[in-house]
C-alpha cells in the first residue's frame, strides 16, 4: 500500500509515478485531523520560544557557516556525479538534467550570474536579484546586498495562459496575497534572500526551513521578536535564521498563506517548475500539507531569471512525478507570470519514493515516519536505493561503517 503521510492511502506508486497516475489516489485521500496521526517531533513552539535566548548566546556563527559550507560543497559535488551518470545511462531523470544545464550554462555564459558560483547544482543567483530593498531612497542599515529586488520587479509584465496573455502590472510584493499573507514560507536560497526580507520587514510570520532538513525542520521569525541591535537582514540569512528562528514541530498550529520557492527552470505555459535535483522543495511541501499548514489553494510563487524561463512544452508534464511541485506565480526582473496551472499539487509524503539513503539523512522524516507506523500500527512503503556514481558510493559504505562501528562501541 503506498502512502502520503496523514492524508491517506492508495495504490503503488513507483518512481516512473507521473502526473497522469494522481487521480488513482485521491478518491482515497483523508485528513490526519482526528485520525491520531499527529505527534510530537520537535520541541513544542512554547519551549523553544523559552530555550531561543540561551541558544542565541552559544550560536558560533562562523562555525555554522563553514560546516554548511563544507557539506553544501560535498553534496554538490555527489549531486553532480548523479547527473553525469543519469545522462550517460538515458535514465528516467536524464531529461531533467539536461533542462537544468542548459539553464546554468546560459547564466554563466551570459555573465547573469552572481555568486554563489558557479551556479551548477543550485538555485541560481543572478544580476537583477542584487539591488539593495530600498524603500525610501536613502541608505537604511537593513539593506539586503546580495539578493532578489522585489520591490522594484515589474512595473508591466504578462499573464499567461493556453489562450494568450493579458497585459497586468504586478510584482511579487505587491500581489495582493502577500500584502494579506500574514505567514510566508520561503525557500533559504540566496536569490530569495530578499523575500525573506520583504516579509520580515513587512511585519509577517518568516517560516524558512533548515538548509536541506540537515540541522532541524522548519524555523519562524518575527522582526518584533529579534533581539535589540539585530539587523532584519542578519536574521535572513541561513545563520541567522538558525539563530533567532523558534524551531516549529509537526504538531504546530502553523497556517502558511504563501508559498515561495526557487527554481532552476519553469514553463509559463503550465506552471512546471525544475529544482536543483535535490528534491527538498516537494518534501517540505509534503511536510506542510502533512501538518495541515497548507492545501491545494495555498498559492506557490517562484523568482528567477528571464533565462529560467523555458519554452512552453520544454518541461512535458506527462513526465513529471507525483511529488512535483507546480508553481501559480512567476516573477522575474521583467514580468510577473499567472500560469493558472493545472498540474495537480502534491498531497503530503510519498514515501514510496523516497530513497532509504534520502530517509537516511532527514532525522525529522525518520522520526515522522516511525510516529506514523506507530500510530497507525501500519508499516509505510520505502522507496528503492538511489543509484550511486562510484565516488558517492564508496564514501557512503565509508560512512556506513563508521556509524556501525561507533554503535557497536556503544
Amino acid at each position: 500500500m503506498a502512502t502520503t503521510a496523514g492524508f491517506g492511502w492508495g495504490g503503488r506508486v513507483g518512481l516512473s509515478t507521473v502526473r497522469s497516475n494522481r487521480g488513482t489516489l485521491n478518491s482515497n485521500i483523508y485528513s490526519s485531523k482526528g485520525h491520531g496521526i499527529r505527534g510530537r517531533v520537535t520541541l513544542s513552539m512554547s519551549q523553544s520560544s523559552a530555550n531561543r535566548a540561551g541558544d542565541e548566546q552559544g550560536f558560533d556563527t562562523a562555525n555554522y557557516d563553514a560546516e554548511r559550507l563544507r557539506l553544501d560543497a560535498e553534496t554538490r559535488a555527489n549531486v553532480a556525479a548523479v547527473a553525469v551518470m543519469e545522462q550517460e545511462r538515458s535514465g528516467p531523470g536524464a531529461w531533467k538534467w539536461a533542462i537544468r544545464k542548459r539553464i546554468w550554462d546560459a547564466l554563466e555564459a551570459q555573465n547573469v550570474a552572481e555568486q554563489p558560483r558557479p551556479v551548477h547544482h543550485r538555485i541560481p543567483n543572478f544580476k537583477g536579484a542584487a539591488a539593495a530593498a530600498d524603500r525610501d531612497g536613502g541608505g537604511s542599515r537593513d539593506r539586503c546586498e546580495e539578493s532578489l529586488d522585489l520591490s522594484s520587479i515589474i512595473a508591466s509584465s504578462e499573464m499567461r495562459n493556453r489562450k494568450g496573455a493579458i497585459g497586468l502590472k504586478h510584482q511579487l510584493a505587491r500581489l495582493p496575497e502577500f500584502q494579506a499573507a500574514r505567514c510566508v514560507k520561503v525557500n533559504p536560497d540566496t536569490p530569495q534572500k530578499q523575500v525573506r526580507f520583504l516579509t520580515l520587514s513587512g511585519g509577517k510570520t518568516l517560516l524558512t526551513p533548515q538548509p536541506r532538513l540537515r540541522t532541524g525542520f522548519f524555523s519562524t521569525l518575527e522582526a518584533a521578536d529579534l533581539p535589540a541591535g539585530v539587523q532584519i537582514i542578519e536574521a535572513c540569512t541561513s545563520a541567522g535564521a538558525a539563530k533567532h528562528g523558534t524551531p516549529v514541530g509537526l504538531d504546530a498550529p502553523l497556517r502558511v498563506d504563501l508559498i515561495v520557492i526557487g527554481s532552476v527552470a519553469v514553463d509559463p505555459s503550465t506552471g512546471a517548475r525544475l529544482g536543483k535535483g535535490e528534491g527538498f522543495a516537494e518534501l517540505e511541501y509534503g511536510m506542510l500539507r502533512y501538518m495541515g499548514a497548507i492545501d491545494d489553494n495555498t498559492l506557490v510563487v517562484t523568482s528567477v531569471h528571464d533565462l529560467q524561463v523555458v519554452e512552453e512544452g520544454t518541461i512535458p508534464t506527462e513526465k513529471l512525478l507525483i511529488h512535483d511541485v507546480p508553481v501559480d506565480v512567476i516573477c522575474t526582473p521583467t514580468r510577473t507570470i499567472f500560469t493558472n496551472t493545472s498540474i495537480p499539487k502534491p498531497k503530503g509524503i510519498y514515501w514510496e519514493v523516497l530513497s532509504p539513503q534520502k530517509l537516511e539523512k532527514i532525522r525529522v522524516l525518520q522520526v515522522l515516519k516511525k510516529m506514523i507506523e506507530e500510530k497507525t500500527n501500519q508499516v509505510l512503503p520505502s522507496g528503492p536505493d538511489e543509484v550511486l556514481p562510484p565516488t558517492a558510493a564508496r564514501k557512503n559504505t565509508w560512512r556506513n561503517t563508521r556509524r556501525s562501528s561507533a554503535n557497536t562501541r556503544r
